[in-house]
C-alpha cells in the first residue's frame, strides 16, 4: 500500500483501535508485580502508543502530502538528482532524467485527484489543471508539476497568443499537492481571472527541492544537486518548449511561501533576466545550512563567497541592484520574520522596487498565506507584461 493511500490509513487506525481494546481487556491480567506483569504492561503501552502515533502521522501526511512515497520518507534516493528510476506507462515516457524524450513529460495524477475545488467544465470555459514532470535539459533533474491553464488558453481568439507565466513554489517538505489543496492557488487564480481582477496567466506549481528528502534551497550544490540551474534555466526552457508562454522576462514571475518564498526572492534577485517579479510569503532572506540541507556551499575556497551571495541583505549592500519587482508577505504579530522583513524592505533601492502585504496578525501557516494570496496574485498580474509575441514569432 502507498504511503498516502486511504487503505493504509484506515488499516493503521483499525490496528490502533484493536490495540487500545486489547490493552483494556488484558490490563487486569498485568496487575501483578512480577516480571511478566511488568513486561505486559510496558508492552501494551508501547504497542498502543506506537499504533496511535503511526495512525496520526499517516493522517497528517495523507492530508498534507509531506512525503508522497515510502522512498521519500526513508530517504532512499541517491545524491545525484538524475538517479530517480523509471516512470511512465510501461516505460514509454522514457527514463526519468532523459531530456531526449521531451522536457515536459506525461505524469500520473500526482495527488491532483485528491485536490478539492478545481475548476470543472470545458477547458475553454473553466480552464484546466494538468500534471506533468519537468525534465532538466542541463541538470537532468525531474520535478513533478501541476500546470494551470486559464480558459483563454483554449479559446479560438487566443489560439496564437502566448501567456504570462508564474512559477509557484511550495514550502519544504511540502509539494505540489499543498499548492493545490491547502494554498488553493489554481482555485483562487481561476476566480480572479473570471472576475477580471487578474490577467489570464499560466501557473506552474512545483516543489522547491529536486533531490528529496534533501532540502536543496534552490542552490547549486558543489558536487550535488543543481537546483538553482534547474529553476532558473531548465524550467523556463522546458515550459517554453511545450506551452504557449511568453519568451520575454517581463512575462515571467515566481511566487512561493515559506522556503518557496525564499527561493522566489533568490531566483528573481539572482536571475533578473529570467524572472522580473517575485512574490514571497513568509520568506527568509538568506540561505543557511541545517540538518535538512546538508552542506549547500561546499568546502572549497569559494564557500564563503557562495554563502554571502545567497544572503539577500549582503547582496543589496555589496552588489548592483537588480531591476526586479518584489512583494513581501508578513505579519506584525505571529510571524518571527517581521523584523527581517522590515529590514529587507528598508534596504531595497532603485531600480529594484518592493511592496508589502502586512497583516496585523498571522502565523506561519496556510490560513495566513491564503489571506495574502489574492492580493499577491493581483500584484503579480500588474507586474507582469502580457506577451506581445505570438506563436510563429521568436
Amino acid at each position: 500500500m502507498g504511503l498516502t493511500s486511504r487503505s493504509l490509513l484506515y488499516a493503521m487506525a483499525a490496528v490502533a483501535v484493536v490495540c487500545v481494546g486489547l490493552t483494556l481487556w488484558l490490563w487486569p491480567r498485568f496487575a501483578g508485580r512480577g516480571p511478566r506483569a511488568l513486561l505486559g504492561r510496558l508492552g501494551s503501552i508501547v504497542a498502543t502508543q506506537l499504533t496511535i502515533v503511526a495512525a496520526l502521522g499517516l493522517a497528517v501526511n495523507t492530508n498534507f502530502q509531506f512525503y508522497a512515497s515510502w522512498h521519500e520518507l526513508l530517504g532512499l534516493y541517491d545524491d545525484a538528482p538524475e538517479a530517480l528510476g523509471k516512470w511512465g506507462d510501461g516505460g514509454t515516457a522514457g527514463p526519468a532524467g532523459d531530456p531526449s524524450k521531451g522536457l515536459i513529460q506525461a505524469s500520473g495524477p500526482e495527488g491532483l485527484d485528491k485536490v478539492h475545488g478545481l475548476p470543472k467544465g470545458p477547458p475553454e470555459m473553466a480552464g484546466k489543471v494538468e500534471t506533468v514532470r519537468i525534465v532538466g535539459k542541463r541538470t537532468r533533474a525531474v520535478d513533478p508539476a501541476y500546470v494551470y491553464l486559464p480558459p483563454q488558453y483554449f479559446q479560438p481568439q487566443y489560439a496564437r497568443q502566448r501567456f504570462p507565466v508564474i512559477v509557484a513554489l511550495s514550502g519544504y517538505p511540502g509539494g505540489t499537492f499543498l499548492l493545490g489543496q491547502h494554498l488553493r492557488l489554481p482555485q483562487t487564480a481561476a476566480q480572479l481571472i473570471r472576475s477580471g481582477r487578474m490577467q489570464p496567466t499560466v501557473i506552474v506549481m512545483l516543489r522547491p527541492t529536486i533531490a528529496p528528502p534533501r532540502d536543496t534551497q534552490c542552490v547549486d550544490v558543489p558536487g550535488g544537486p543543481q537546483a538553482e540551474t534547474f529553476f532558473a534555466r531548465d524550467v523556463p526552457d522546458a515550459l517554453k518548449s511545450h506551452y504557449r508562454v511568453g519568451h520575454d522576462p517581463g512575462g515571467w514571475g515566481v511566487l512561493g511561501y515559506s522556503s518557496g518564498g525564499s527561493c522566489a526572492l533568490q531566483l528573481a534577485m539572482r536571475h533578473d533576466r529570467t524572472y522580473t517579479s517575485a512574490a514571497a510569503l513568509s520568506p527568509e532572506y538568506r540561505v543557511t545550512n541545517d540538518p535538512t540541507t546538508g552542506n549547500l556551499f561546499g568546502d572549497g575556497k569559494d564557500r564563503i563567497r557562495r554563502r554571502q551571495e545567497h544572503d539577500l541583505m549582503w547582496r543589496l549592500k555589496h552588489l548592483p541592484t537588480p531591476q526586479v519587482n518584489v512583494l513581501i508577505g508578513t505579519s506584525r504579530s505571529g510571524e518571527k520574520n517581521y523584523p527581517a522583513a522590515k529590514a529587507f524592505l528598508a534596504a531595497v533601492r532603485a531600480p529594484m522596487k518592493a511592496d508589502a502585504i502586512v497583516l496585523d496578525h498571522g502565523s506561519h501557516n496556510f490560513a495566513t498565506w491564503r489571506r495574502e494570496l489574492p492580493a499577491a496574485l493581483q500584484w503579480m498580474s500588474k507586474s507582469l507584461t502580457f506577451p506581445e509575441d505570438v506563436v510563429g514569432n521568436s
